[in-house]
């Protein structure tokens, strides 16, 4: 019997604590990514399929913060071209009611943003 000599395949980067760790990060330094940077980041080129792949996770680590009594960081991945989320992330608020790229949705987001920020710079400087 021959031993198969092709790589053991990477583990997949496309999970909730990697995301989550990146995101902390950028919620440390204050940053947001767009949806094609968060998948470049985790080692992916963009395709619909990726990018509903990584809708999913973010969904699951928004759902993981709110169990832990942390602000969501699904925010901080938005849309180049307008800079908001995708309508998955303001379909799942509760909090906001109106259109999704209006004045009042970009004031929300902003605060939903500062909030993630304002707490994991805080843990930070805590030594989390």
């Amino acid at each position: 019997m021959t031993k198969d000599a092709s790589p053991a395949p990477a583990p997949s980067r496309m999970n909730v604590d990697a995301v989550r760790s990146l995101l902390q990060e950028a919620a440390q330094k204050g940053q947001v990514f767009s949806y094609s940077e968060m998948l470049m980041l985790l080692g992916y080129s963009f395709s619909r399929p990726k990018m509903r792949n990584l809708c999913k996770v973010l969904d699951a680590v928004d759902a993981a913060a709110r169990g832990a009594g942390e602000p969501e960081l699904a925010c901080l991945v938005v849309r180049e071209e307008d800079g908001l989320p995708g309508q998955g992330w303001w379909l799942a608020r509760h909090d906001f009611v109106g259109e999704f790229e209006s004045h009042a949705a970009r004031r929300y987001l902003k605060e939903v943003q500062q909030s993630a920020f304002e707490y994991w710079q805080e843990k930070d400087g805590q030594g989390r």
